[in-house]
């Protein structure tokens, strides 16, 4: 790649910095430390996030305290950055943003740590270091967990579906890493994934030396979770994770039909809170609890070019960050080994097919979340009998009903 977003500006020496040792030897941060995990998205935060609320009420017994109400406090995070919601949902207000600091500053001198992935989407400069200043300043410490970018690709795109967008994967990919300026359709995926600079960004408001690394190893299941209680100084073994089927990964027959379902709303011009309760809400939260993926069913397949490509990426953002002079905690070297490719790519998209009761699964999800929101009958609909009615007219008809609902509510 040729462009500024994927190439180091000039090389580095490595040498001042490297991993920290095991985890079991490293320091608790200070007593009042105010914590601040800023994700990126991919790298372990929703099952992070699920320990500490479920450890909520157990914490404060060693000094730490998880401030937020819900497990992520994700409209805070994205008010905080000026940041839109995800499609269709509660626009984020400075309300929530304000009510996050004052549960912050009611921890007193306390440990407290905060978490949403949504704070790697701060803009620039200015934004981060209002945050850190926010938060408490030089109380502030700033946590990056990071994996490796051809392992966060696949998972990013499935969720990028989630929200909407109608690219297949390996069009996704040849914008993303080989047509310039590389911010199409996504601008927020090098955001958030040019790893280096999101670590320097913070690392300018915060200083190196309250900033640490985490680099997340895949095969240490519950490496993350010792890191973290480390950190705060918490006992092992008091984080363990939550069981969340809701946030598995699409499968690719599944996010196949989800993609083709996006362009026919998007087609049909309908609005986009319907597809938060309808689609996302809806259809897809009711399959991924309900469906659990076989082995018989495919996996998102990166071509060999694409891992390559990202390879060759990690192995420059290494390079950064450790000349940032940040604590990397981890192996730095994992952030550019390429994972082992299937002896047997998958299939492509267009031969991705979907099991009938997972499609069941899905329709359903959709109906519940219409029925739980019912509306009157509308001159429209009593002047015709649905079998005189197309889909499409249907389906305009249902939306606007939703969308009345919703409004009223």
């Amino acid at each position: 790649m040729e462009t500024d977003c994927t190439r180091g500006e000039a090389p580095v020496n490595d040498a001042t910095t490297g991993p920290a040792g095991p985890t079991g030897s490293l320091p608790a941060l200070p007593a009042g430390t105010r914590l601040l995990h800023i994700g990126p998205h991919k790298t372990g935060t929703t099952a992070i996030q699920g320990a500490l609320f479920a450890a909520k009420d157990r914490l404060p017994q060693h000094g730490v305290e998880f401030p937020a109400t819900t497990r992520h406090p994700m409209e805070a995070a994205l008010a905080a950055c000026a940041r839109p919601a995800m499609m269709g949902d509660t626009v984020p207000t400075g309300k929530h943003w304000t009510r996050l600091l004052q549960q912050v500053e009611a921890t007193g001198s306390r440990t407290s740590v905060i978490s949403s992935e949504f704070f790697a989407d701060a803009p620039d400069d200015e934004t981060v270091a209002r945050i850190v200043e926010q938060l408490g300043g030089e109380r502030v410490h700033v946590l990056v967990t990071l994996r490796p970018l051809a392992r966060i690709m696949p998972s990013q795109w499935q969720q990028y579906v989630q929200n909407g967008l109608r690219m297949g994967y390996e069009d996704w990919l040849h914008h993303m890493l080989r047509k310039a300026p590389y911010d199409k359709p996504n601008p927020s995926f090098w955001h958030r994934h040019r790893h280096d600079r999101l670590v320097e960004r913070w690392s300018r408001a915060a200083g190196a030396g309250r900033v640490t690394v985490v680099v997340v190893d895949d095969r240490d299941r519950d490496g993350l979770m010792r890191t973290f209680e480390a950190l705060l100084g918490l006992p092992a073994h008091l984080l363990q994770p939550v069981p969340d089927t809701a946030n598995r990964s699409l499968t690719l027959a599944e996010t196949e039909m989800l993609r083709k379902l996006n362009v026919e709303f998007r087609g049909n011009g309908l609005p986009d809170e319907l597809y938060s309760k309808l689609v996302r809400n809806g259809a897809v939260m009711h399959m991924k609890n309900s469906c659990s993926p076989t082995a018989a069913d495919v996996k998102i397949s990166t071509p060999a070019w694409a891992v390559e490509a990202a390879g060759r990426i990690g192995a420059e953002m290494v390079e950064r960050i450790a000349a940032s002079g940040v604590r990397v905690v981890g192996d730095p070297a994992l952030l550019s080994a390429l994972p082992a490719l299937p002896a047997q790519p998958g299939p492509p998209a267009a031969e991705a097919r979907i099991a009938p009761e997972v499609a069941a699964q899905a329709l359903y999800g959709a109906l519940a979340a219409a029925a739980a929101a019912p509306v009157r009958h509308t001159a429209e609909a009593k002047s015709r009998t649905v079998h005189q009615t197309s889909s499409k007219d249907l389906v305009r008809v249902l939306g606007h009903r939703c969308l009345k609902k919703l409004r009223r509510r």
